[in-house]
C-alpha cells in the first residue's frame, strides 16, 4: 500500500487484525525497509496478539540514495509524525492508540517523534535501539518506553543506559542474555518480540477497546 505524507508516498504494510486494541509503527534503522525480516517477525507476534501493525520505508528510493537521510534523525521523525497523522485521518484506525517500534537508528526517530506535541503515542518499544540520538527531545517523551538490549551488545546498552537517565517517563530496560546487537542468536528475538508484545498490550488497552 502507498502512505501519503507532506513530502512523499511511501510504501508500506498495513496488518489490521478484527478487534484490535491499538496499532503499532514500526521504524526501521539504517540499510533496513518495510521488508526487514526481524520487524516483520515482531509485527506476526503482534498482530497475533490483537495490535494492528504499519511498516513502511521512511524514505523514498531518491532519499535513501542520499546516506545523510538514513542518519537524519528529525527526517526520520518527520515521517513518523506525519504517518501517524494520515493514520488518525483513516476511520477504521482513528480510535485506536498508537505506539511506536524502533530498531537501532529507528529508535532515535521514534522517540523524538513521540515527543512531538501533534501526536498522542501511548508506547514505545526500542530493539537494539539508539534512544540516545533523540538526543534533547528524550525529555519531552512521556510515553511508556521499553529499551530492549541484548546483554553481549555492551556499546548500545551503555548508550540505553544514558538514554534511561534522560527520560522523565516512565522507561524500563529489559536485557536478552546472550544476543548481540541484531538479536541472531536462537531464541533471542523471539524473546525481544514477546517483551514487546507485552507492553504493547499493557499499554494500548483492550481489544476493541
Amino acid at each position: 500500500m502507498r502512505v501519503s505524507t507532506a513530502a512523499a508516498d511511501l510504501d508500506g504494510y498495513l496488518t489490521v487484525p478484527e478487534n484490535a486494541r491499538g496499532v503499532v509503527v514500526f521504524a526501521h534503522g539504517s540499510g533496513s525497509s518495510r521488508h526487514s525480516i526481524r520487524n516483520r517477525y515482531v509485527a506476526k507476534v503482534l498482530n497475533e496478539a490483537g495490535l494492528a501493525t504499519l511498516l513502511f520505508d521512511l524514505l523514498t528510493p531518491a532519499e535513501e540514495a542520499d546516506r545523510a537521510n538514513v542518519f537524519d534523525i528529525d527526517l526520520l521523525a518527520g515521517r513518523l509524525v506525519d504517518v501517524t497523522l494520515w493514520l488518525a485521518g483513516r476511520p477504521d484506525l482513528a480510535v485506536l492508540p498508537v505506539g511506536y517500534f524502533g530498531a537501532s537508528t529507528g529508535a532515535g526517530a521514534a522517540l523524538t517523534a513521540a515527543a512531538d506535541r501533534r501526536v498522542d503515542i501511548a508506547a514505545v518499544v526500542s530493539r537494539g535501539g539508539r534512544p540516545d540520538l533523540a538526543g534533547v527531545h528524550l525529555g519531552a517523551v512521556t510515553a511508556p518506553t521499553l529499551l530492549i538490549v541484548g546483554s553481549r551488545d555492551e556499546v548500545v546498552l551503555e548508550l540505553n543506559q544514558r538514554a534511561q537517565a534522560a527520560m522523565s517517563a516512565e522507561c524500563t530496560i529489559a536485557v536478552v542474555p546472550g544476543a548481540t546487537h541484531l538479536f541472531e542468536e536462537p531464541g533471542t528475538l523471539e524473546q525481544a518480540a514477546a517483551l514487546a508484545r507485552d507492553w504493547f498490550v499493557r499499554h494500548l488497552g483492550t481489544p476493541g477497546g
